[in-house]
């Protein structure tokens, strides 16, 4: 019993750090992380006690859109889309306006309040911004949707253009550490992600830029992830869980353990206590049954499929913040 109370007065400590806004150290961090199993229900405990001051019980719902899938020049090892990438995936251009409008209305339908508007590539065309700007102007005009928009690196004027057309978001995830960087993808670096998120910083438009975990990081690297991303001051943080596609080169790459997962999530919540954390790509997969103790730490996830693997259906999501006792925050950015 002497040891149970221990554990929960260092993790009660750790939440009272994160509130009062003072930044982990790398050893804290790591104790997060190297932790027994048998105190993750006391680390969710001190996370759920940051997440609920800060958002109380409310779930923020995001949709995806592929809107261009495939015909990627990156080597991105985690992704099907890559040029490197054998995976039977779909593969077409930019989708039209009107199917984009008919995902934002499918958004509206998932209860999702930010519609994600994604494209393969390394950037986009100007014509292709140029469907996006399109779309994004009728949708803002229409429908209460927050957009975030997913499409590679930009230029000045492309960034310029779609924060005046009203994309209220724009997502560039750092995907994993500095160090580990060009094992996972040698045509762009990691420098240049980060200066893709403060370049829509200056634009104006919120930024967001996560992980994916599971992609060889050690534990230090994934503390690293989380110091980085407060830096940077990212508004919204998905935490992705590699779901290791066959004919991608991590298709070998071994599922996360669920309750590391947790771990992570709870991890990022303590060092960027304020932010919008998303339990996002991989969830199904990774955390299985104990997805419902995510939302201890993240108060945000996808409903609806990903990019080019499946999600689960959406009535179970909605089922799972209804039985935690959560509610869905609607028309949230």
């Amino acid at each position: 019993m002497d040891t149970i109370i221990a554990a929960d007065t260092k993790w009660q400590l750790i939440a009272e750090k994160a509130l009062n806004g003072g930044p982990l150290t790398l050893e804290e961090g790591l104790e997060v992380l190297d932790a027994d199993n048998d105190e993750v229900l006391l680390i969710m405990n001190a996370a759920f006690k940051v997440r609920k001051h800060f958002y109380g019980k409310k779930v923020k719902l995001n949709m995806i859109i592929n809107a261009k899938s495939g015909l990627c020049p990156e080597d991105c090892g985690y992704c099907s889309q890559s040029i490197v990438s054998t995976a039977p995936v779909n593969k077409y251009t930019l989708l039209d306006k009107e199917t984009l409008l008919a995902g934002a209305r499918e958004a509206l339908a998932r209860k999702a309040g930010t519609y994600c508007i994604v494209a393969s590539g390394k950037g986009p065309t100007d014509k292709e911004l140029n469907q996006v700007v399109d779309a994004v102007r009728e949708i803002r005009e229409t429908m209460p949707l927050k957009i975030c928009a997913c499409l590679g690196i930009l230029k000045e004027d492309q960034a310029e253009r779609l924060a005046e057309a009203g994309v209220h978001r724009y997502n560039h995830n750092l995907n994993t550490s500095k160090a580990n960087y060009p094992s996972i993808t040698t045509t762009h670096t990691y420098d240049q992600r980060v200066a893709t998120v403060e370049k829509v910083k200056s634009h104006g438009m919120s930024p967001c830029s996560g992980v994916i975990i599971g992609m060889g990081e050690t534990h230090q690297e994934i503390v690293e992830m989380a110091f980085a991303l407060r830096e940077l001051d990212a508004d919204s943080i998905p935490i992705n869980f590699l779901n290791a596609i066959p004919g991608t080169p991590l298709e070998h790459a071994g599922r996360t353990p669920s309750m590391k997962a947790l771990k992570v999530l709870a991890l990022f919540r303590f060092i960027c206590p304020s932010k919008e954390i998303r339990v996002a790509g991989g969830r199904e997969v990774n955390l299985r049954t104990l997805q419902p103790l995510s939302l201890y730490a993240a108060n945000s996830l996808f409903v609806g499929d990903y990019l080019t693997t499946a999600g689960q259906e959406v009535s179970a999501d909605h089922q799972i913040i209804e039985d935690l006792g959560f509610e869905i925050e609607l028309n949230a950015l």
